[in-house]
């Protein structure tokens, strides 16, 4: 079901020290049906790790990927405005700083729905989506982009190679930290990609996540949390050079890459690794304290949430996302301090949260039951949440945004921030 790490999965080393524990917990995709409410639930060790020797941080569990994968997952990215939105930004400064055309290729590595790639294929840019996931590749091939329906690797890349087929472009958004043979991924992109061609891969940034407390981002689809540091060792094994490195605000704070043929970083992507450097991200000290600070925070939603319900309010939560099963899970918050979830994903709708069994509702939930306060889970889509649920707001609902630190919004305190 799961094997434990004994050595780093970037560089091999044993020198792993212990950064966080959130005890077992359930898997944070595996919506549960009806049915799966009469069986045992499945929970896993989810530990933290910092590798001493190239200062990847990591989880020590390995859930075999056909289990975290399969045939129910029901993560689509089409059902995310703000993102859709993202990556359109991102296509279309590809596509005009390549030069992209009829005779270019663009390769996306967990392409799922087609949401990035249908950006090129609306253009007449050739395409080929990589993703194992039946529900989201089919959505994808009904729009017309063709989908291998395997996990990404070195294996495939030479495959495909082998077929005379080379990328001009290599699209990878959040499938990196879900990799657990980091090495052969990245073998795999040295080879599949054309000696000009460029590689951009967005991944979540640990100094984010640890500054910010985002505990929440972490669960077993996230095998890894990148530095620029360890980003820089991993690819530089493979031939590979980060020429270019963006900070971004999306998922709580990433990172995206332009990786090319070579060895040396930019002098851009070296300024980036000195300031690493300096805030102390390649030593385990920076990290010595997270798990204290994690505690506190879960400590203080779980009395909020009962001092509320003590007083007689009711309770839901908007986003039935893979974080939102680690703050509960992790938090210990209880069934009965929430009422029901919300998504806008009909995918999830009937389902029920892993670990609590919290009913899914679609959003329409919020108005027609107006529960008091709403727990933000997909806290990271904050201000798109807040603006869609503005009549919610309006009626007297507040929510309560559990990262990077607790605090309610109401309908006054939201008109304020945004004047």
């Amino acid at each position: 079901m799961y094997e434990t790490i004994d050595g780093c999965r970037s560089c091999g080393s044993a020198a792993l020290k212990d950064v966080l524990s959130l005890g077992d917990v359930p898997l944070a995709d595996a919506l549960l049906s009806e049915a799966d409410l009469k069986q045992t639930e499945k929970r896993f060790p989810l530990n933290v790790a910092f590798c001493e020797d190239c200062s990847l941080v990591q989880i020590r569990e390995t859930v075999a990927p056909e289990i975290l994968f399969d045939d129910d997952y029901p993560y689509f990215s089409s059902f995310l405005p703000a993102w859709v939105q993202h990556c359109r930004v991102n296509a279309e400064e590809l596509i005009e700083t390549r030069q992209l055309g009829h005779d270019s290729l663009v390769v996306e590595i967990a392409s799922n729905d087609g949401y990035m790639l249908r950006n090129f294929h609306e253009r007449g840019i050739p395409t080929l989506g990589i993703d194992p996931v039946p529900g989201p590749a089919a959505a994808a091939e009904k729009l017309g982009i063709p989908t291998l329906r395997r996990f990404f690797g070195a294996q495939l890349a030479e495959d495909l190679r082998a077929e005379q087929t080379a990328a001009d472009v290599i699209i990878g958004n959040n499938v990196l930290a879900h990799v657990a043979d980091l090495r052969g991924f990245v073998r795999g992109i040295s080879t599949l990609l054309k000696s000009d061609g460029v590689a951009v891969i967005e991944v979540p940034y640990v100094r984010d996540l640890i500054d910010h407390c985002e505990f929440d981002s972490i669960y077993h689809e996230h095998l890894c949390y990148f530095s620029v540091t360890a980003l820089n060792h991993l690819v530089t094994q493979y031939g590979l050079r980060l020429a270019e490195v963006r900070r971004l605000p999306t998922h709580g704070g990433s990172l995206r890459l332009f990786i090319e043929h070579g060895f040396e970083p930019s002098a851009q992507v070296r300024s980036l690794l000195d300031e690493e450097s300096s805030a102390g991200l390649d030593s385990a000290a920076y990290y010595q304290n997270f798990a204290s600070r994690v505690s506190t925070l879960q400590s203080e939603l779980v009395t909020l949430l009962e001092r509320l319900r003590s007083s007689g309010n009711s309770i839901a939560a908007y986003g039935a996302a893979a974080k939102g099963t680690t703050l509960l899970n992790a938090s210990g918050v209880l069934a009965e301090h929430l009422d029901f979830v919300v998504d806008r994903n009909v995918h999830k709708h009937g389902r029920y949260m892993p670990g609590l069994q919290t009913p899914i509702y679609g959003t329409e939930r919020l108005l027609a039951e107006r529960p008091d306060y709403v727990l933000l889970l997909a806290w990271n889509f904050k201000d798109e949440i807040i603006q869609q649920q503005s009549e919610y707001l309006s009626q007297g609902g507040r929510f309560i945004v559990p990262v990077p630190e607790l605090s309610i919004i109401d309908n006054r305190s939201w008109l304020s921030a945004a004047s």
